[in-house]
């Protein structure tokens, strides 16, 4: 299949070289920097346009892998005169229908998981959550994805945000805890490398039990004599004593239902 990147972020760059190393032709990719559309086509092979007006109009499939914001901003011009194409965008929280009177054939394809462009992936293992205009589109996405990835699962628009949202929480917030742990280790001069097995091992927790089950921790018993210590210890930082706060809160109620 001949693809068109439109985007050379963090997932373009993941799911571009997946689908390169799969047998499919990337020939283009775009982005609205010459230097970012540049450094991924020097690694798939391909041409970088930083002009949208110059991509190729051949492609059997168009990604659109942008931030939310740009996304409805794009599809007119990437789909416009392309009728026989497949476009698909990967955003976890954007509805299918943003493609809707703009291309006969669209869908999505979302790769659940957190990307750096410089951090490698094992693809295959990624979770890709899919979505079509079509039967027919639907079976095309569901053989491509299969090329990539073990595990592919339909799903609509409205689960998918419901999907996005729970990623959040268990990505992007729990990454934040890491950097507020790792911000109160450096300030006493203790190396946050030592946290490594307890992150390592609360991760595989949950590989096995519930997280319910496997929450531990002062806010569990509702220690009032730990957690009063440590929101003290916090007094100098707001913010990180209203996380503390708000979470230890959240833990105990969950635990008394």
């Amino acid at each position: 299949m001949k693809v068109s990147l439109i985007g050379a972020g963090n997932l373009a760059t993941h799911l571009g070289k997946a689908l390169a190393d799969a047998g499919n032709i990337i020939e283009q990719v775009y982005s609205r920097t010459m230097q970012s559309a540049a450094r991924l086509a020097s690694l798939l092979g391909c041409e970088a346009h930083d002009d949208i007006n110059k991509i190729k109009m051949n492609s059997d499939l168009y990604v659109l892998s942008v931030s939310d914001d740009v996304l409805p901003e794009l599809v007119p011009l990437v789909c416009n005169d392309r009728c026989d194409s497949i476009f698909i965008h990967t955003a976890g929280s954007i509805p299918i229908d943003v493609f809707r009177g703009y291309a006969n054939r669209y869908g999505v394809i979302y790769p659940m998981q957190t990307f750096s462009k410089d951090k490698s992936l094992y693809f295959r293992e990624i979770p890709c959550f899919i979505e079509a205009s079509d039967d027919d589109t639907l079976r095309v996405l569901q053989t491509l994805c299969r090329e990539i990835s073990d595990k592919v699962i339909p799903l609509s628009s409205e689960d998918r945000k419901y999907l996005h949202l729970a990623a959040v929480f268990a990505s992007n917030f729990v990454n934040h805890c890491y950097n507020v742990a790792a911000h109160i280790t450096r300030q006493h001069n203790i190396p946050f490398e030592y946290m490594y097995p307890l992150i390592d091992e609360v991760a595989l927790k949950v590989h096995g039990m519930s997280p319910y089950d496997a929450q531990t921790g002062p806010a569990v018993r509702n220690d009032r004599n730990v957690i009063d210590k440590h929101l003290a210890l916090l007094s100098d930082k707001p913010e990180f004593m209203a996380i503390y706060d708000i979470m230890s809160k959240g833990i105990y109620e969950i635990r008394k239902k």
